[in-house]
């Protein structure tokens, strides 16, 4: 069984992957974990399996995986959050994430993006203040 990442790994995991990139992947990467940071600075940045970086508040925000032609950005409930400067270009067909991708050569529009992980954490905010229900048949303690 592996040991868990702690937050601190993570981050050191997600400075090494940047750095490794080398190339303009790895300043998007670098440039949305900031952008991401300044919108909520008590973002916990993760490492799922295959070494995907994590942004949690609440639960997760999104991740950040990097391919040979797009960085992308995976809101974990996305097709909930409301999207007025359209940064959602991908998995817009999904019933609960959006994405978005982006290529060599295009900017992130850092304001936008702001709102969306904002929202993102009001949302997991939300849903952690709902009272828990018990489902029907369940057993209840008095």
């Amino acid at each position: 069984m592996k040991k868990p990442v702690t937050a601190e790994s993570a981050s050191a995991l997600i400075d090494e992957r940047i750095k490794e990139l080398g190339d303009w992947r790895g300043k998007m990467l670098a440039r949305v974990r900031t952008i991401i940071h300044e919108a909520d600075p008590e973002i916990v940045e993760q490492w799922k399996c295959m070494g995907t970086p994590v942004f949690s508040h609440g639960g997760i925000i999104c991740t950040a995986e990097t391919y040979k032609s797009v960085v992308k950005m995976t809101f974990a409930k996305g097709a909930a959050l409301k999207d007025p400067a359209r940064l959602f270009n991908s998995s817009l067909d999904g019933n609960v994430r959006r994405a978005i991708d982006v290529r060599e050569g295009e900017q992130v529009d850092g304001a936008a993006l702001k709102q969306l992980v904002r929202a993102a954490v009001a949302l997991n905010r939300e849903g952690n203040d709902k009272p828990k229900t018990h489902r029907a048949g369940s057993k209840r303690s008095a």
